[in-house]
């Protein structure tokens, strides 16, 4: 058996995707030694990623000299950077999209954090890179807000493959689901191959514990500091028990046999943010079939390093759903807290955009 706790992982029926994305990682060969070594199957970026990559890798200098002697606006030459690299990603993580038949091997690539509400622009700017990038193994980010989540319906609906981001309660998970239903049953009617939807649903895990336990510091009550730390973990459990109500029931029956494929749960927001916690307890905790992880370079090592694998997404099931109603019973709602995050996690992603803008005028 291998020793490598990553390549066990697939084993149990996660796919471990990497949450970064650079020329280094794509030219000097990283990704193609991480995919060999550790099994990484896929990759996500955002507008954090892509700033910090163009600010500290040498590969984009040539390239933006080039560009600031251009007539394109900014947004423009960010994109004439990114979706080169998006593409490459793509085509470096193509034998992973071929031998899986489309099940993983995905790079996702997010919608300007600007359009976060508003819908008609989300969706024309998703079809505008799903375009421009030509890859049938790309998937489009968008948020799970409101118009996010209105636009991903209209997206699946015209058969594009969808990462929905910033999901932060079971509430805005099971809106996230809901519309893939609907998305994908306008898809078939209008005469679309089931085969070809493909979605996600990333659901935001250490940003929870790092707000609920603040408001948890503040409560005088010894089950308050029973609960901290167990957020995040709860939420993914109880998504999961959802995911599997929702499409491995009957509700997602006749679009299965369609062949459309379920959405997947995928853990995001993975880097264990307080240093009192267990730096892989993100990984260890929430391991499952038909899950993605997506980590962070720390993370990944930190699990290659020291993580043990085993199914862990199942146990405890009752127990998560028994935190969250003991947060509410605290005074801490979780649909408060997701919609207080989701919002925080626009306006980050919005100040990283504004940034990686300004990087390139």
């Amino acid at each position: 058996m291998n020793n490598n706790s990553l390549l066990q992982l697939k084993s149990l029926g996660q796919h471990v995707w990497l949450d970064n994305l650079s020329r280094t990682l794509l030219q000097e060969g990283g990704l193609q030694r991480l995919m060999v070594e550790d099994g990484i199957d896929g990759l996500t970026s955002n507008p954090a990623i892509f700033e910090k990559a163009i600010a500290g890798s040498p590969h984009y200098q040539a390239d933006l000299e080039r560009l600031r002697g251009s007539q394109l606006d900014a947004e423009a030459r960010y994109e004439s950077l990114a979706i080169p690299d998006i593409q490459s990603a793509c085509d470096i993580l193509l034998p992973a999209y071929a031998s899986s038949a489309g099940e993983t091997g995905y790079v996702s690539l997010e919608v300007s954090p600007a359009l976060a509400h508003d819908a008609a622009g989300t969706v024309a700017a998703a079809e505008r890179l799903r375009q421009a990038v030509g890859r049938d193994n790309l998937l489009v980010k968008v948020p799970a807000t409101p118009a996010g989540v209105q636009a991903f319906e209209q997206l699946t609906a015209a058969g594009l493959r969808v990462n929905v981001t910033l999901i932060f309660s079971l509430a805005q998970y099971e809106a996230v689901a809901q519309a893939y239903l609907r998305g994908a049953q306008r898809w078939l009617d209008g005469g679309g191959d089931g085969k070809v939807l493909r979605s996600v649903a990333s659901v935001f895990l250490s940003r929870i514990d790092t707000l609920i336990d603040k408001r948890l510091a503040a409560i005088d009550a010894p089950q308050a500091q029973a609960l901290a730390g167990r957020g995040g973990v709860a939420l993914a459990k109880c998504c999961y028990r959802r995911f599997l109500e929702i499409f491995h029931g009957p509700t997602f029956a006749t679009l299965g046999q369609a062949g459309v494929r379920a959405q997947t749960p995928l853990w995001a927001s993975t880097g264990t943010k307080n240093p009192a916690y267990s730096d892989v307890i993100y990984v260890e905790s929430l391991i499952g079939q038909d899950t993605i992880n997506t980590l962070p370079d720390a993370t990944l090592a930190a699990f290659r390093d020291h993580g043990h694998a085993a199914a862990t997404l199942m146990t405890g099931m009752s127990e998560a759903q028994n935190q969250i109603k003991a947060l509410a019973a605290l005074g801490i709602d979780p649909t408060e807290v997701g919609e207080t995050l989701q919002v925080e996690g626009v306006r980050l992603f919005a100040e990283a955009y504004e940034k990686l803008l300004a990087a390139v005028r």
